[in-house]
């Protein structure tokens, strides 16, 4: 299949699903709020783990990086969708976050964040400092020295891409419940993001080019690191609530492990870290191309459930429909507006001199 090829099918997946959003925002207004902020934030962290892994490597080095620099740099392009796809969210966030509501505000004792003129600054913010890093680093991506530069930005770009995430990732999804707390809730949807982007970026890297079986090993590795790294994160979240005890966490998880969606609680932890973990423990599976691709399909379709898991519990409802069109429409366009980067003015990547 041709670049062309994929570009025009992720169009029109992605055209079905909007139409089909738009029809079920219509139909079913209950179900749309939150089938679209679990469509934004899940394809969300595709260019922004983009952008830590670009400015990650500039610091590290590997052959991991340099094979896979231009589709990172093209999943980070896709970031242009943003701006359009929060406009349907602003409408409907008194319908997503009960501290907007004079009653539930006025019973918080972190009313002082949670209101909505400081989360319109915040939004403001992380859209500065997002869009700045992207310009940034795409400039540094142009240049005749593009590894130096890019070393001389990420310093200061992860510091300000792991603090803009983190308070984010807590306005977005966490303060769905406001009386949920947790510590290491960012890093992990920072382990998150970095993982997504690079499986994206490794499954699309392994059919686009040829590549050897070294680098191959290198891709393994890193999901490997990752895979554990989530894991772990996850496990240390769970095992505090648990040990604490306290209503206001623990009812956190009890909509999420109760029903179908204990059952989809099962699927994340085995697609998320048990198969890939000890598949990638294997130095054949590493040097494998259709090894690694199973490994990062996977990996991919465990992200998306976990985007629902993580938000459909707090409507009160299943996985419907609309959630699945919302889900298509908004991976299907960045993924077309991804394909389409390249040839965009200005917007190729050179091909990276490797070491």
């Amino acid at each position: 299949m041709t670049r062309l090829q994929a570009e025009l099918i992720a169009w029109l997946i992605g055209a079905i699903g909007v139409t089909g959003a738009a029809a079920g925002a219509i139909l079913r207004p209950a179900a749309f709020p939150h089938a679209w902020l679990a469509a934004l934030t899940t394809w969300l962290g595709w260019p922004l783990g983009c952008m830590g892994l670009l400015l990650v490597h500039a610091l590290t080095g590997g052959r991991w990086g340099h094979a896979a620099r231009p589709q990172l740099a093209a999943g980070m392009t896709s970031l242009i969708l943003l701006p359009p796809a929060l406009i349907p969210l602003i409408v409907v966030l008194p319908a997503l976050y009960p501290w907007l509501r004079p009653d539930v505000a006025a019973q918080l004792s972190n009313g002082f964040y949670l209101n909505l003129p400081f989360l319109a600054v915040r939004t403001i913010a992380y859209l500065v400092v997002w869009f700045g890093l992207w310009l940034l680093i795409l400039g540094a991506l142009h240049r005749s020295e593009p590894d130096a530069e890019l070393a001389r930005i990420a310093p200061p770009g992860l510091m300000l891409l792991a603090i803009t995430v983190t308070f984010a990732a807590v306005d977005a999804t966490m303060s769905l419940d406001p009386h949920f707390v947790s510590s290491v809730y960012g890093l992990i949807t920072i382990v998150d993001m970095g993982l997504l982007a690079l499986a994206v970026s490794i499954f699309i890297a392994i059919f686009q080019q040829a590549a050897e079986s070294s680098t191959l090993r290198d891709f393994g590795r890193m999901l490997l690191a990752l895979v554990i790294l989530w894991a772990y994160l996850d496990f240390v979240q769970v095992l505090i609530v648990w040990q604490a005890d306290l209503p206001d966490e623990a009812a956190w998880y009890l909509p999420r492990t109760r029903g179908g969606w204990g059952i989809m609680a099962g699927l994340i932890a085995a697609g998320h870290f048990l198969l890939p973990f000890f598949v990638l423990l294997s130095p054949a599976v590493q040097s494998s191309r259709l090894w690694i691709a199973c490994i990062t399909a996977l990996l991919i379709a465990a992200e998306i459930i976990h985007g629902w898991w993580i938000i459909l519990p707090a409507s009160g409802r299943g996985l419907g429909l609309v959630d699945i069109l919302a889900m298509l429409g908004v991976i299907g366009t960045g993924a077309a507006l991804a394909l389409r980067a390249p040839m965009l003015p200005g917007n190729s990547v050179p091909e990276p001199r490797r070491a």
